[in-house]
């Protein structure tokens, strides 16, 4: 028998974890050209990873080079913190996504990308649970929706943002853009570059000059991590505004706060400040060529260095100071405790407040009279 490759995908729907925190998976039925059928688990997270690099081994059929010819199907950009609604409003795309993935040309679908991908893992058989947590909660389509992939499927909706300012591109891979222009957003990159759409044309656009419709605030942002996150710098970087940090290739950092724009918060020692996150890379994680590329391109612009910004909203994106990161920080807090203990270790015996002495009773009337002198009792009798 030739080599393996996958007959059909079917999304059975979705499952809700609980260790090693709350997280969702996708169900997915995969039957392969030896009949057999196998049930595999993936985060989006996941699947959205696996299409990026499909997107690169195939610049042509991904429309990087002319987008007319473009075959491999678009696939939404995973959120920052994805709930249960968006799993579950994603099951469409993803079931329409796998259909349109296994009758791609064979040279695609049937890649060794491809068929890694979808083999089945040990965890799949074997998830990793805690008997102390929940169960799985277990989400499955309906029945009638498994029949024809288009029956639950619609169009991709894709989200809708306005420019803030005027943006001038400064190469051919990007776009400009007019203060107000309503851009739908294809891709949203954590290095800051957003790949938009905008009538027929499409291009990379600067995170940072475009806000939601429904509120200033990005409800994707993660919230800070002040516990760190090791990462490695991959290209230096020389601070322009007071608030980033200067740093060079191959510094240990730790990233605690992540934010859409692309200028996330770190720490070096007990510095915090911005750093541009295309120039850093997870530790322990292997480079790529893509990486390495998206290295060479300039940081995205960030928010507070942007002129004339017209914004819809009247409140402001809430703003965290590089004071709060500090004082917030396990590292600070820990190093105040462990001063504080010393401090008072080390504090001299006649600093402390000496013990006073006890009041004694007041004497009653015969005791006085015993004690007192002649003259003294002649006198009070």
């Amino acid at each position: 028998m030739g080599d393996a490759f996958i007959r059909h995908i079917e999304l059975l729907g979705y499952e809700k974890r609980f260790f090693p925190s709350q997280h969702y998976v996708y169900m997915f039925l995969v039957k392969w050209n030896d009949l057999s059928e196998k049930v595999i688990y993936r985060r989006f997270t996941e699947i959205y990873e696996f299409h990026k690099t499909l997107k690169e081994m195939f610049p042509i059929e991904s429309g990087d080079i002319n987008i007319e010819n473009r075959i491999i199907p678009h696939l939404p950009a995973p959120k920052w913190f994805d709930g249960q609604r968006s799993t579950e409003n994603r099951q469409g795309t993803l079931a329409e996504y796998c259909h349109t993935l296994v009758n791609l040309p064979h040279k695609i679908s049937r890649c060794l990308h491809v068929v890694t991908f979808f083999k089945v893992r040990h965890d799949d058989m074997n998830p990793v649970t805690d008997s102390l947590n929940k169960k799985p909660e277990v989400f499955l389509l309906p029945k009638d929706s498994k029949k024809n992939p288009t029956d639950i499927t619609g169009p991709i909706v894709l989200q809708t943002y306005r420019a803030i300012a005027d943006y001038e591109k400064s190469s051919t891979s990007e776009m400009a853009l007019k203060a107000g222009d309503m851009v739908d957003v294809v891709e949203k990159s954590e290095n800051g570059w957003w790949f938009c759409q905008l009538k027929n044309k499409r291009g990379w656009v600067p995170a940072a000059y475009l806000e939601p419709m429904d509120g200033p605030d990005e409800s994707e942002e993660q919230e800070p991590n002040y516990a760190g996150e090791s990462y490695v710098v991959q290209k230096s970087y020389t601070a322009v505004e007071e608030d980033e940090l200067t740093l060079k290739d191959g510094d240990t950092i730790e990233v605690i706060h992540k934010l859409l724009d692309g200028w996330w918060v770190i720490r070096k020692d007990e510095t915090t400040g911005y750093y541009p996150s295309m120039y850093l890379q997870k530790a322990g994680e292997v480079n790529t060529s893509m990486k390495s590329e998206l290295r060479n391109r300039s940081a995205p612009p960030r928010r507070s260095t942007i002129r004339n910004v017209q914004s819809i909203h009247k409140q402001g994106r809430k703003q965290i100071s590089q004071e709060i990161y500090r004082r917030n920080s396990k590292k600070y807090i820990l190093s105040q405790n462990k001063a504080n203990a010393i401090r008072e270790r080390n504090e001299p015996q006649e600093n402390k407040a000496k013990a006073q002495p006890a009041v004694p009773p007041r004497p009653s009337k015969d005791v006085i009279l015993t004690r007192c002198t002649e003259s003294t009792r002649s006198r009070i009798l």
